[in-house]
C-alpha cells in the first residue's frame, strides 16, 4: 500500500530574502510554484496524491499517475507542486487557470483537460525512499537524496533548481515572475520535515495599487461587509473588476455598511442594486457571488502580489482609504509590468 501522507510542511511569509548567516549552516533558496502543492506516494504499484488540504488529487491527474508509475524508480514519498505549463516552447508560462480546471467531477473532462492541458510536478523535498524513513533528517541530506533519487528522471517529473547564494534569490524573485511563479522559498539546512509546521520561509512579490470601490458582498454570517469587490479603469474607460478585499474584523465589517450606505446604488423603490446574474464577473469558481452595487466613487489602496489576465491573482489586501484619489485615475497603467521569462529556463 502507498505510504501515509503526512501533512506538508509550511512557509511562514518575510518581507525579504533572509540572510543565510543567521540560520547555520545556511539556507537553500529555490523559486515559489504556484500551483497545487502535492504528496506523492509511489510504494511500487499504486499512487496516491494528497494535498494541503488533505483532499486526494489523485483523480484528477491521471497523466500524472501514468507517469509515476512509469518513471518513478523505487518507492518513495516526494513533496512537490503540480503545475500546468502552458504557451509555446521558449515562451511558456504556468498557467493557474488551467490548474484550476482540472478540480472538476466528470471525469470525461479531466481526461479531456489531461490530453489537452496536462500537468508537470516539480518536486522539491523526499520524505521516504524505499524502507528509510528521511523526515528526521536535515533538509541538506533529503535534498541530496532527492536528487539521487529523480535527477535524471524525464518530464513531467521535475527536480526544483535550488541556490545558496541570497542575491541569485533575489534575482529569481524578479526573473521568475515573468514564468507565473510568484517568490522564492528558503529552507533551513539544518531543518528536519515537521509537518504542518511553518519552518520555512517564503518571499512573496507585494505592490501596492489604488483601486475603486464598486461593490460589496455581505459576509456569510448575514451581517455586515463580508468583501469588497474592487475595480480598475481600461485605456477605453471601461471599469473592469479585479478582484476582492476581505479579512475584516466583526466591528469592521458593521462600521462599513454604514459608511458604504452612501454609495450604495438605488432602485426606483429605494431598494438597493444587486448583482444577481454576474458571477462570472466575480467568482471563477462559480460560486454564489450576489453583491450590493456602489456608485465608483470612492477610492483605497491595496496591496497585491501579481496579476493574472485582468485580475489580481489572489484575494488583495487593504492598506488605506484615498480620499485625495480620483476614481477615473485608477487604471492598469499605475500596475508594475512583469517582463516575460521562459518557463523552460526555470526549469533548467
Amino acid at each position: 500500500m502507498p505510504h501515509e501522507i503526512p501533512a506538508p510542511m509550511l512557509a511562514k511569509s518575510v518581507r525579504d530574502v533572509p540572510d543565510p548567516a543567521k540560520h547555520p549552516p545556511g539556507l537553500s533558496f529555490e523559486p515559489k510554484w504556484d500551483g497545487f502543492r502535492a504528496l506523492v506516494s509511489w510504494d511500487g504499484e499504486h499512487v496516491e496524491i494528497g494535498s494541503r488540504g488533505a483532499k486526494p488529487l489523485t483523480r484528477y491527474f491521471p497523466e500524472l499517475v501514468e507517469a509515476f508509475t512509469r518513471l518513478l524508480p523505487e518507492p518513495c514519498l516526494i513533496d512537490g507542486e503540480i503545475v500546468v505549463p502552458t504557451g509555446d516552447a521558449g515562451a511558456q508560462r504556468l498557467d493557474w487557470e488551467a490548474l484550476a480546471q482540472r478540480i472538476h467531477p466528470a471525469a470525461s473532462r479531466v481526461n479531456m483537460l489531461a490530453e489537452k492541458t496536462p500537468a508537470m510536478l516539480i518536486a522539491f523535498d523526499l520524505l521516504q525512499r524505499g524502507d528509510r524513513d528521511l523526515t528526521d533528517e536535515p533538509f541538506s541530506v533529503r535534498r541530496a537524496e532527492l536528487v539521487d533519487l529523480l535527477g535524471h528522471v524525464p518530464h513531467p517529473v521535475h527536480v526544483t533548481r535550488t541556490t545558496g547564494d541570497p542575491d541569485t534569490a533575489r534575482r529569481w524573485l524578479d526573473e521568475f515572475e515573468g514564468a507565473g511563479l510568484d517568490g522564492v522559498v528558503a529552507k533551513p539546512l539544518a531543518a528536519p520535515y515537521a509537518p504542518g509546521k511553518r519552518t520555512m520561509f517564503k518571499i512573496k512579490h507585494a505592490r501596492t495599487a489604488d483601486v475603486v470601490a464598486l461593490g460589496y458582498r455581505i459576509h456569510k454570517s448575514g451581517q455586515g461587509v463580508g468583501s469588497l469587490l474592487v475595480g480598475l479603469y481600461s485605456d477605453d474607460g471601461t471599469l473592469y473588476p479585479v478582484g476582492g478585499v476581505a479579512a475584516w474584523t466583526d466591528k469592521r465589517r458593521l462600521e462599513l455598511i454604514d459608511e458604504l450606505a452612501p454609495l450604495v446604488e438605488r432602485d426606483e423603490n429605494g431598494d438597493p442594486v444587486t448583482g444577481e446574474g454576474e458571477k462570472s464577473r466575480f467568482s471563477a469558481a462559480g460560486r454564489d457571488s450576489s453583491f450590493v452595487h456602489l456608485r465608483p466613487e470612492r477610492v483605497l489602496e491595496v496591496r497585491y502580489d501579481q496579476l493574472e489576465g485582468w485580475r489580481f491573482r489572489h484575494t488583495v489586501q487593504f492598506e488605506r482609504w484615498r480620499p485625495d484619489r480620483d476614481p477615473t485615475s485608477c487604471t492598469y497603467d499605475q500596475l508594475e509590468t512583469v517582463s516575460a521569462y521562459d518557463l523552460g529556463d526555470v526549469l533548467d
